[in-house]
């Protein structure tokens, strides 16, 4: 009997373990995500004021072929992109893992972009990466490092 109820007791702990975390993220995974989701909204929707909150003021970032930046290159780089009036950039994601201990994050990704001349010509490249957050001290999740390439 007492087999059997530790058997038993194994096996509930199990399923609600595996439906926990079939129901989604933890809050860290969540507001990670959030973040994510609102950053490409935002780019998307052209509002350059906002494209520079999901980064820490510490970045660094590398994109493959291109020079390393910081806070300051990248936001300049990503409201120029915005401020062009002959093409509009979309983004899509993809979130392929989070994994999060403690205070840092690594989260692996595909952004795929979209970009349209003037001339109705498009382009789309595929940008696997890997981004690395740092909670900052009012509890949001920001991202300290990144690493994309675009895929061949």
């Amino acid at each position: 009997m007492l087999l059997r109820a530790c058997i038993y007791g194994g096996l509930v702990s199990l399923v609600l373990a595996y439906a926990a975390a079939a129901q989604g993220d933890t809050p860290a995974q969540a507001a990670i995500r959030a973040a994510l989701t609102q950053w490409m909204a935002d780019f998307n929707a052209g509002r350059a004021e906002k494209v520079c909150d999901l980064f820490a003021r510490d970045l660094v970032a590398q994109y493959r072929g291109q020079p390393e930046r910081d806070w300051n290159a990248l936001c300049d780089l990503l409201k120029r992109s915005l401020a062009d009036r002959g093409k509009t950039y979309s983004y899509a994601l993809a979130i392929k893992e989070i994994l999060v201990e403690g205070n840092l994050a690594v989260v692996r990704l595909t952004w795929t972009l979209t970009v349209r001349g003037k001339d109705a010509a498009e382009t789309t490249s595929v940008e696997p990466g890997i981004d690395i957050f740092r909670r900052q001290a009012d509890g949001s999740w920001k991202i300290s490092r990144y690493m994309g390439y675009e895929s061949p």
